[in-house]
């Protein structure tokens, strides 16, 4: 059974352009997929655990063959258990708003707290990535950039270099560069929205 995990990086909820792309993307693969299984992962829901001092002390202990115990051996679960939850799926969805040219602060912490040796990648081989045989879709979007790029697609970015790191050997992106107040705003939602309709349908 296909299953599809949507990482939620924006916390606008209902005002969040990406997700509201993200809901365009979602009904064309439900679509395309009808017995899919789709979760959400909100970055935002207060469920993301921190990779502080003690986390960064859990993985040391790893790395050097101890057995963890206290604090460290819980922090370390929680770590195992969002990694977990990630690497369940094979199908990925991201929708991500531009933060000063690149993702918000709770994408990076996520991302921190899933690049684990022994989970996201082999000690020995730091290299190459264990999530392979998957795929992922990023949705992009950025106000006061001006009008989206006709092929609706941008230049690689942080997120899609980790994922291929990952193992990913697809990864598809859709930018769309919003000015609210700009005479080509709606056109360029619309193309934006036919873009990852498409995407979906495809995925």
């Amino acid at each position: 059974m296909d299953s599809l995990l949507h990482v939620v990086c924006s916390p606008r909820a209902t005002a969040s352009l990406s997700l509201a792309l993200a809901d365009v993307f979602l009904d064309a693969y439900r679509e395309a997929h009808p017995t899919a299984v789709v979760d959400t992962f909100n970055l935002w829901d207060g469920t993301l655990p921190a990779f502080g001092p003690t986390a960064v002390g859990a993985r040391a202990g790893i790395l050097a063959g101890q057995e963890l115990g206290g604090p460290q051996e819980e922090a370390w679960a929680a770590v195992t258990e969002t990694f977990e939850r990630f690497a369940a799926h094979r199908h990925y969805l991201f929708s991500v708003p531009v933060w000063n040219g690149d993702m918000p602060y709770v994408l990076k912490q996520f991302i921190d707290v899933v690049s684990q040796p022994g989970l996201l990648y082999r000690p020995d081989d730091a290299a190459r990535g264990l999530l392979t045989q998957r795929k992922a879709a990023i949705i992009r979007t950025g106000s006061g950039y001006g009008p989206t790029p006709p092929d609706g697609t941008s230049s690689p970015t942080g997120l899609e270099a980790w994922l291929r790191w990952s193992g990913m050997e697809e990864v598809r992106q859709v930018l769309l560069r919003h000015d609210p107040a700009a005479p080509e705003a709606a056109l360029s939602y619309r193309l934006a929205e036919n873009h990852v309709r498409e995407l979906g349908s495809t995925f």
